[in-house]
């Protein structure tokens, strides 16, 4: 445990924080939110100072005594995500930040005080931020991470313990603070156990055996034998820059100069360790604490700054600076060891193949606009499933023997393959020269085309082993119109005699 140092921040009043957030109007109104258990409605938060109203008190006696109180339904989904918002927040402060259901953060800040002055400053800063965002927040530092946060929750706002000292200073706060189960605090009342000091001086195995592991779990991470394990909100990254401002940047010109400055570094370090960057993403800290982001994707690793530049250059529009932003980021969040070329790439593109880097540029500043993709062959000959969209940067893989693209021309005219297959047919109105015979009119449009020639039926048999018995099979001829427009057009096989035949548009010819 040397030289691990936590702040933790319990915020009492998460709920009502957040609701105040999202209606500024409610600033100074007493406020509460309710929850239905059974088919009684009780208080789940309360934020009223000096009006005797609490948590799981009867929503009607609440609204009796106090008739001002303004009633919101509890969202527990939307208290969490503004945790989790609050722990993007606290990244400009640390890498290493963690949301601790329901009302908590924990903060490792080893390494980082000492870039805002110490740990005494950096409580400061924290909790003055939070404040002036309208957030209740009891802070305290501590070398466990669960030792901070009883304390935080009992109350002792700014407390900083010296390492080793979290034994001392847990010993006297009562068991409520642990999160233990109601059971498990009124059995340990019963006996007279009130303080966690109590609890900790009494043999373990008695303790298991009537209140089972949930207790000794408890205590050993208050104490630091056996601490919790809380994932971080964000992987700490490998690769990452940042930039503070001494004043809020506003402009874009100012943005764009502090994209530039950040990109340099991080791509020397990309460089240095043989890597490239396959995501990077552009967190920009506003002064209001509000965080905003903007991630771009690159095809093949990459490492070169202008063509990072270029693949933002199209996305900073997004950021709304309002009042400023007083700290921005660019992290690579994956990244993939260095290749000048992949295998395939060439050949997806048909550009030469001493520039396959210059066609994945290409191709990263197309994504940022409109989706690419290429079509893959699948192994099966119904049209359907025939071909998939795959990833434009992946290696073509050989057609499956099954694949209607793999067969040979003589079994199937290259005619047959549409070149473009609608994704749902399209039912058509058709007169046939004969009852099982090729179009001689057909609908299309509302418009009544008639038929110059056809060729076909190309009959087509369902996968027995991927159809379900009442599948058709079905017959499809290649047909070109008057118009010169060239169709290919489908016809389902009926199983019962005299009834009619279903005709639908499939694709569309060269």
């Amino acid at each position: 445990m040397s030289g691990r140092r936590f702040l933790v921040l319990h915020l009492p009043r998460l709920t009502t924080d957040r609701i105040r957030q999202r209606e500024p109007e409610l600033r100074q109104a007493p406020i509460a939110t309710w929850v239905s258990v059974g088919s009684r409605r009780q208080l789940a938060a309360v934020d009223a100072p000096g009006t005797g109203l609490h948590a799981e008190q009867a929503l009607a006696d609440a609204q009796a005594m106090h008739p001002g109180l303004v009633l919101r339904p509890a969202a527990p989904a939307a208290d969490l995500a503004f945790l989790d918002r609050l722990a993007l927040w606290a990244l400009r402060f640390t890498p290493l930040a963690a949301s601790d259901p329901p009302d908590s953060l924990v903060l490792g800040i080893a390494g980082a005080s000492g870039l805002f002055g110490g740990e005494a400053a950096l409580l400061a800063r924290i909790s003055g931020s939070l404040a002036r965002g309208g957030v209740t927040a009891h802070a305290v530092i501590a070398g466990v991470a669960d030792a901070a946060a009883v304390l935080a929750r009992s109350g002792q706002h700014g407390r900083i313990v010296e390492p080793g000292g979290e034994a001392a200073a847990i010993a006297c706060l009562p068991l409520a603070t642990l999160r233990l189960p109601a059971d498990c605090r009124a059995g340990l009342h019963r006996l007279g156990l009130q303080r966690i000091g109590d609890a900790l001086r009494q043999p373990r195995a008695p303790l298991r055996r009537r209140f089972g592991q949930t207790l000794l779990d408890a205590l050993d991470a208050v104490t630091g034998d056996r601490p919790r394990s809380l994932p971080p909100v964000r992987p700490p990254p490998e690769f990452i820059a940042v930039q503070d401002f001494l004043e809020p940047i506003i402009t874009r010109p100012a943005i764009d100069h502090a994209l530039d400055h950040l990109l340099e570094p991080l791509c020397s370090a990309l460089v240095a360790a043989g890597q490239g960057a396959r995501q990077v993403t552009l967190r920009a800290f506003r002064v209001d604490g509000d965080v905003q982001e903007i991630t771009i994707g690159t095809g093949l690793p990459s490492r070169t700054p202008a063509h990072l530049r270029r693949l933002f250059a199209d996305r900073l529009g997004e950021l709304e600076p309002d009042l400023g932003f007083e700290r921005i980021t660019l992290q690579a969040d994956v990244a993939n060891a260095w290749s000048a070329a992949q295998p395939g790439m060439a050949a997806v593109i048909h550009y030469p193949r001493g520039h396959p880097q210059e066609t994945a540029e290409l191709l990263d500043r197309l994504l940022q606009r409109l989706p690419i993709w290429r079509l893959a062959a699948c192994s099966s000959h119904w049209p359907e499933r025939s071909v998939a969209r795959a990833s434009p940067f992946g290696p073509i893989a050989p057609h499956g023997p099954e694949s209607r693209l793999a067969m040979p021309v003589l079994a199937m005219p290259v005619l047959a393959i549409p070149v473009r297959l609608l994704t749902r047919p399209v039912p058509l109105t058709v007169v046939a020269a004969a009852p099982n015979g090729p179009p001689l009119r057909l609908r299309l449009g509302g418009r009544l085309c008639q038929v110059a020639w056809a060729d076909g039926p190309e009959r087509i048999e369902p996968e027995w082993w991927r159809e379900t018995p009442a599948q058709l099979g079905r017959d499809y001829y290649r047909v070109e119109l008057e118009t010169g427009v060239r169709l290919w057009v489908g016809r389902s096989r009926e199983t019962w005699p005299g009834r009619p035949a279903r005709w639908f548009l499939h694709g569309h010819l060269a």
